[in-house]
């Protein structure tokens, strides 16, 4: 039981923070359908900058940085050129796969995984992204409900130009959505990497997608979307399980539980959830 546990929690990490990171986007009023490629653009960071310089923390930060330089480009054509932010969000994640191959096979000269890099030492006997991540979800919340950021976050994702009015500068405020958003989703793909110590292609599975559905059923509440991230995280760990069962059951039905979980949790919701007024329509300056 300890066991499965620790590994859900373990699991469960990534999803968390693509989870948190797709609050902080959409609350200002922005999908982040990037999601994806932003988790595997910071895994990647993450393992050549700890491969390069021997240094998984140096890795961490990389993943960041890696995060926050995808959301950049989804905020800068949805913001900035009114792209529609799901097209924009997904040409991010096809470019992110191709470069993700295309730099594997120019430093590793293999399109399929890294060579192995050292992960995070832990701390005390416990994983530190795990306390890290612990204590984001305590900030987050904390931000978004009691900040003055948080509340300008929350105006211009409802009502921009009612927050415009108020000296609020809307599209500012959605770009500091974005890429805080970028952030945690690079911290995700980081852990998501030096935890199996490499790299491998497309390893972000899927993640920052169920990331999205997460939210949805959190309804756009930091603590809402963390723990509906744990329960598809333990779906998973619930999988592997089973998978080491031996039991008679065809391995892809048994892969299919977090997906299927996902589709069936965010069709119960839909008409019962209600996002930000504003979220995914774009805001110019020059409207009537």
């Amino acid at each position: 039981m300890i066991t499965f546990l620790l590994q859900g929690l373990r699991i469960s990490g990534p999803y968390v923070l693509a989870a948190l990171a797709g609050v902080f986007s959409e609350t200002g009023g922005v999908v982040n359908i990037a999601l994806e490629g932003i988790l595997l653009n910071g895994a990647l960071a993450a393992v050549l900058a700890a491969y390069w310089t021997g240094s998984p923390w140096l890795g961490v930060l990389a993943g960041v940085l890696a995060g926050v330089a995808a959301a950049g480009i989804h905020a800068f054509a949805a913001l900035r050129y009114k792209v529609d932010q799901v097209i924009s969000g997904l040409a991010v994640n096809f470019l992110v796969a191709g470069l993700s191959r295309f730099l594997l096979k120019l430093v590793f000269n293999s399109t399929s995984n890294s060579a192995r890099v050292e992960g995070l030492a832990p701390w005390a006997g416990v994983d530190p992204f795990l306390v890290l991540t612990v204590l984001i979800v305590i900030a987050s919340h904390w931000t978004i409900k009691r900040t003055v950021f948080g509340l300008r976050l929350r105006a211009v994702g409802e009502h921009p130009r009612a927050a415009e009015t108020l000296g609020i500068k809307v599209l500012r405020m959605r770009l500091w959505g974005v890429l805080i958003s970028g952030a945690l989703a690079g911290l995700g793909g980081a852990w998501l990497s030096l935890d199996q110590h490499q790299f491998t292609d497309a390893m972000s599975g899927g993640r920052g997608y169920i990331a999205l559905a997460a939210v949805i059923i959190g309804k756009w509440t930091p603590l809402g979307a963390a723990a509906a991230a744990l329960f598809f995280g333990f779906a998973e760990a619930s999988q592997i399980i089973l998978q080491t069962y031996g039991l008679r059951v065809p391995t892809q039905f048994v892969q299919m539980i977090p997906y299927a979980l996902t589709l069936a949790a965010v069709a119960g919701l839909i008409g019962r959830s209600r996002p930000p007024a504003a979220d995914g329509i774009p805001y110019s300056d020059e409207q009537d």
